[in-house]
């Protein structure tokens, strides 16, 4: 019966990034993970014209700075190379192929209460048992892909896709694509693939704040001197300057601040690429209303008007797994898999990192976190 102190199950950017800093504690422990690498999404996931949005210095995860030669703004594959580089720096080895199918609590016992992890090897068929004292749930916001139900959708005639499918335009040359969904996903994939040449339409049903990545970083920066309130204030003012009046093309204003949407609503804002240009210039059509039903390439929509498309790709987020599988951790984790309140430790030796949608710079502090918490637990317990 494979055991050790600590199980990580998911070996995302949280998932090494805690198992790097339990090394640096000198904690052992065992990381499961459902698909062949590490990093998944980024590896098998992600488009290719993808680069972090923020830059790299608040992108770094614990204990292991990107290298100076690095641009700001980091692409794809020199992110891969660089978390190949942070897996063989400190000699981390995830179990791959491991569907976690329960984890439970077992308190049976009070000289030897331990997390049981229930994990079906996808190599052999068998179903392993793990155990440990310590359980961090690092399984990712992205968990799993999230196609809404439309009517008639399984009879559409073209392409479907999910964003997590999508690498490029080429194949989409010349076809109407409808994209669905308006976050930045959706907005970047509508913009390279008007660039491929494509003919695409996305769905804009709510108010939406772009920035660029300089008002961002300079966000960032005021956010030492100013207030939140006065600082969002400022980047409003400065992306109606840049971008205008946008309600025009579609794209209703936002009652509330940028920020202010991402710490109540989880909705981050749009980091414009060229996207608005694109918008502006009708390479980009603007749809306000969401399907109705499909009928062959048909689509209608709720406000009454039909179009015909030869693609979709749905940009419409993805749904955390954690309630399929955890048993317990209400206390941690909400219906949806999200960490209630921004908490990282729950009960019972319970952890989660990466679940509170605060990025990268979050999850790094929650990796550090739990890797300090749990060594002064082991400490106190020797």
């Amino acid at each position: 019966m494979p055991e050790a102190p600590v199980i990580i199950i998911g070996a995302g950017t949280s998932g090494i990034a805690t198992a790097a800093c339990l090394t640096k504690k000198s904690i052992p422990y065992i990381i499961l993970e459902r698909e062949n690498c590490f990093a998944s999404l980024w590896q098998k996931y992600t488009y290719d014209r993808v680069h972090l949005h923020l830059r790299k210095q608040l992108c770094e995860l614990p204990h292991f700075p990107f290298p100076p030669s690095y641009p700001h703004y980091v692409p794809k594959k020199q992110f891969i190379d660089y978390l190949d580089n942070y897996v063989k720096n400190f000699n981390i080895s995830p179990l791959y192929n491991r569907a976690v199918e329960l984890a439970e609590y077992l308190d049976d016992d009070d000289d030897d209460e331990k997390w049981k992890v229930k994990a079906k090897n996808k190599d052999s068929g068998e179903v392993e048992d793990y155990y440990g004292k310590f359980l961090v749930v690092a399984s990712g916001e992205t968990a799993e892909p999230r196609v809404p139900e439309v009517q008639g959708l399984e009879g559409f005639k073209g392409r479907v896709i999910h964003s997590t499918g999508y690498k490029n335009g080429i194949d989409f040359k010349d076809q109407h694509v409808l994209v669905v969904g308006s976050g930045n996903s959706g907005m970047e994939i509508a913009l390279d693939l008007a660039n491929f040449g494509a003919k695409p339409s996305i769905i804009v049903r709510s108010p939406v704040h772009f920035l660029s990545k300089d008002m961002m970083y300079y966000a960032g920066v005021l956010l030492n001197y100013l207030s939140l309130s006065t600082v969002e204030k400022l980047v409003v003012i400065v992306s109606r300057i840049v971008y205008g009046d946008l309600s025009k093309y579609g794209i209703p204003f936002p009652s509330e601040g940028p920020f202010t949407m991402k710490m109540k609503y989880g909705k981050f804002p749009v980091i414009d690429l060229g996207t608005v240009k694109k918008i502006k210039s009708g390479e980009i059509q603007v749809l306000p209303a969401e399907i109705e039903s499909i009928k062959g390439n048909q689509m209608l929509f709720r406000d009454g008007k039909s179009y015909p498309f030869d693609s979709i790709i749905f940009c419409t987020g993805f749904k955390r797994s954690t309630q399929k599988w955890l048993k317990g951790g209400d206390d941690l984790l909400n219906e949806d898999g999200f960490a209630k309140g921004g908490l990282w430790k729950g009960k019972n030796g319970l952890y989660c990192v990466g679940l509170s949608r605060r990025g990268f710079y979050g999850a790094n502090l929650e990796a550090q976190n739990v890797a300090n918490d749990i060594a002064s637990l082991v400490g106190s317990s020797t």
